[in-house]
């Protein structure tokens, strides 16, 4: 199995902070988003594979996976604290090298004993055999949100793998659960039990989610704040210009109605962009311009 260093491809130490490895996310995120590097493949390519190292690195139990198995972490999937297995779910364990106390040492990292002899038969059974209920987390993008997806979704021990293919409606929010009956991964001649995805969005590189509601950030030239003038507003299906009254102050925050994100407990509607007004204020002047802004001192403005 091919071995992915998810911290070099975040670029971030293997004791980064959980809110350093955000940040390095929306990082390239930003940099590498197919709608800025459009007709480039190679970005796109390297935009999923940032999101795959978010995914892991950003969610604590896969994160302990991958940092103790390396290659190996997908081979175990969800497994619970100690005392809190759920009689069931689907989990997949590669023994091929675990052998001798290597064995014992999984155990104790994942399930809080001494080994495979700490548990009944009963329970071994159901975690062996893949009785029961399975969860697994997907990452959605905000894009995915809006319009809704499909995942192809792995289930069932290494000897009966399945491919199950998983519409996921728009507008869920974090920690929602998607539930299609009767796909959970199960040994042979068992009755399947139900395959759950519990949601998780990933950071934007543009917007905050407010609910159903984006949070994002318009820039300005400074004459155009204090002049008046038009502005470009960012959106999930494209900008959307608005006009900036003269004077307006740094700050303020213009509402773009029903371009935000579906409300799935209403009847159909939208939330709203929240566009807060920043000025884009010049680093470096031209000789006219200083003599211009030294005027406006004068006159105190």
């Amino acid at each position: 199995m091919e071995y992915k260093d998810y911290y070099k491809i975040l670029g971030v130490a293997k004791g980064a902070t959980e809110k350093e490895i955000k940040a390095a996310y929306r990082k390239l995120a930003r940099k590498h988003h197919p709608d800025v590097n459009q007709g480039n493949p190679k970005a796109e390519a390297r935009f999923k594979e940032i999101g795959e190292a978010y995914e892991v690195l950003s969610d604590p139990e896969k994160r302990k996976r991958y940092d103790t198995l390396g290659a190996n972490w997908k081979n175990f999937s969800q497994a619970p604290g100690p005392g809190s297995w759920p009689g069931g779910g689907e989990v997949r364990v590669d023994f091929g090298d675990l052998g001798g106390s290597g064995f014992s040492d999984f155990f104790r990292t994942f399930f809080g004993g001494g080994g495979p002899g700490g548990f009944e038969a009963g329970n071994m059974e159901d975690l062996l055999g893949g009785r029961g209920d399975t969860e697994q987390d997907v990452v959605l993008t905000l894009e995915e949100v809006l319009k809704g997806t499909a995942r192809a979704v792995q289930v069932g021990p290494p000897s009966a793998r399945r491919r199950v293919e998983v519409r996921i409606p728009p507008g869920l929010r974090e920690g929602s659960r998607v539930r299609v009956a009767g796909e959970a991964g199960g040994a042979s001649g068992r009755r399947r039990g139900d395959l759950y995805l519990r949601v998780r969005i990933a950071p934007h590189a543009t917007f905050e989610r407010k609910g159903e509601d984006l949070q994002a950030s318009v820039k300005v030239p400074l004459t155009t704040a204090v002049l008046g003038g038009e502005a470009q507003v960012p959106t999930l299906e494209g900008p959307v210009g608005i006009k900036i009254p003269p004077g307006t102050a740094i700050g303020q925050t213009f509402r773009l109605r029903g371009k935000g994100l579906p409300r799935i407990d209403a009847d159909g509607g939208r939330g709203d962009i929240l566009a807060t007004l920043s000025v884009d204020l010049p680093r470096r002047l031209s000789p006219r311009e200083r003599e211009l802004f030294e005027e406006l001192k004068r006159l105190g403005a």
